[in-house]
């Protein structure tokens, strides 16, 4: 966890933070809420359950956490892609460089992930002795498929559309609902 907050710098989180004290100041006040530099009450509850998910599934899957961490890790990932192709982009600025500027497409934008899932899924098909593992592992990629859309979905009805707060938001969803899930699993 303390790696993935180093590489991004907290990026993500605090996007989580931003997009709960928006989603929690109403509709009227939500930009505001999520432009504000100060963290919110709901912002800090955000990260703190999630944090302790994190920990509670990270302590639950100890050491097959090398089959489950780069599969949630890339479904958080892609989730941005389903977000940035079905909602509009929001902004608090007046003048900002949206992600849809340079939007090619979900399927150009999605080809090198779906091969390097693919590649990922060949090697742990390969690599997997267990069958109880495999179906874990396969169940585990169905999930990522439902939820690196749903939750995209969810938070675009509810603010209205994306932003890269929003992205951020989704990424640490979709990433601990697959940890939780994958934890319950074994």
């Amino acid at each position: 966890m303390a790696s993935g907050y180093l590489i991004t710098g907290g990026l993500h989180h605090d996007g989580l933070m931003d997009t709960f004290d928006g989603i929690f100041a109403g509709k009227k006040k939500l930009l505001k809420a999520m432009k504000d530099s100060k963290v919110g009450s709901f912002g800090v509850q955000a990260l703190v359950f999630i944090t302790l998910i994190q920990i509670a599934c990270i302590l639950k899957i100890q050491n097959q956490i090398i089959f489950v961490l780069p599969i949630c890790l890339f479904w958080g990932r892609f989730s941005n892609l389903f977000f940035i192709e079905k909602f509009k982009y929001m902004s608090y600025k007046k003048k900002s460089i949206s992600h849809k500027k340079f939007w090619n497409g979900f399927k150009k934008e999605s080809l090198i992930s779906i091969i390097f899932l693919l590649i990922f899924i060949a090697y742990q098909l390969v690599s997997i002795t267990s069958k109880a593992i495999l179906i874990k592992f396969l169940i585990l990629i169905l999930i990522g498929i439902f939820l690196s859309y749903s939750i995209p979905n969810i938070l675009g009805n509810k603010i209205g559309g994306f932003n890269g707060d929003a992205c951020g938001a989704s990424v640490v969803l979709v990433e601990t609902v697959m940890m939780f899930m994958y934890a319950i699993l074994l």
